[in-house]
């Protein structure tokens, strides 16, 4: 295969990886930019998507697409509910001090783990897709006549790849709508700006942070479902996705959703490129170095605002 058809499919691939990302650094940055918390314990979310998709996908059978649907609503709610509670049963209990918040997120972090190996066990575990159709991809070739459409072998992706984008986009969309036109959007976003004021006016400041980290939970755990029909469930598989999540924060700006996005991208894209054409281990230390050069040129990130 040419350079160009190549260059294609590690766009598509890093495509499916940006679309992952986007939504798990999309709860990161929701729950940051809302509590002013940094949640740790956000990969071990993302595993627990994975690891409770596979259960409800074994409990439920009937097929591989109604298991993938039942996973799909059930894992973010069950997973939401437990950081829900989490977040009332710790975080509230030690004010949100943030200091302290890291620390109880890396203890949170392990209890988690050691938890899903006790019950889950050591193994990586598949989920089947609800489809997964394979899909040639067409090129066009120059030549003496003219542009010609042909099939390289090898270039090709599935249906369900493709729908995994698509969905994280719509997710991501969505998230988006509700944070600028709804009342929940604006709750919280009156409960960033200025938490005291907020409970001046009669907000229920606490139960806004436990739905805000149940949330971001949630779309942790979505991801996690999304990916686990191409990558297998693995109870230490939050490790790096914690990692690049934290990456593409800092990237696009803490707290704003729009550079969480934009980040995830640029680093989905560059990760498929780079893990194509070279190794994936480059591509991890070129992002690394990437947030060292953001931390030490713009701290604010390339969308956050410059405190003052």
């Amino acid at each position: 295969m040419d350079f160009g058809p190549h260059l294609m499919l590690a766009l598509l691939e890093g495509a499916v990886l940006a679309a992952v990302l986007a939504l798990m650094a999309s709860g990161l940055s929701l729950v940051f930019g809302v509590m002013r918390v940094v949640n740790v314990a956000h990969g071990e979310f993302y595993m627990l998507g994975a690891v409770v998709a596979w259960a409800v996908a074994d409990l439920v059978g009937g097929g591989p697409a109604v298991g993938f649907i039942a996973a799909l609503i059930l894992a973010p709610l069950i997973v939401g509910g437990l950081a829900a509670a989490a977040d009332m049963t710790i975080l509230k209990r030690i004010d949100y001090d943030p200091e302290r918040t890291i620390v109880a997120t890396i203890g949170l972090l392990y209890v988690i783990q050691q938890l899903t190996l006790m019950g889950y066990g050591p193994e990586a575990r598949p989920v089947a897709p609800p489809f997964n159709t394979r899909i040639a991809l067409p090129w066009i070739e120059w030549g003496a006549g003219g542009p010609s459409v042909y099939f390289p072998w090898g270039l090709s992706t599935t249906s369900y790849k493709l729908f995994v984008i698509g969905a994280a986009a719509a997710l991501i969309l969505a998230i988006r709508l509700v944070l600028l036109h709804s009342k929940a959007g604006l709750v919280m976003r009156a409960t960033q700006l200025d938490s005291e004021m907020a409970t001046a006016f009669g907000i229920p400041v606490e139960r806004v942070y436990a739905a805000v980290f149940g949330v971001g939970a949630g779309l942790a755990a979505l991801a996690g479902v999304l990916i686990v029909p191409i990558q297998q469930a693995h109870y230490l598989m939050g490790g790096e996705a914690l990692l690049l999540s934290f990456i593409v924060v800092i990237i696009g700006g803490l707290g704003s959703l729009t550079g969480t996005i934009v980040a995830a991208v640029l680093i989905g894209m560059s990760d498929g490129i780079i893990s194509v054409f070279f190794s994936p281990t480059l591509a991890k230390i070129l992002a690394t170095l990437l947030v060292a050069l953001v931390l030490v040129f713009r701290p604010q990130g390339l969308f956050g605002a410059r405190e003052r």
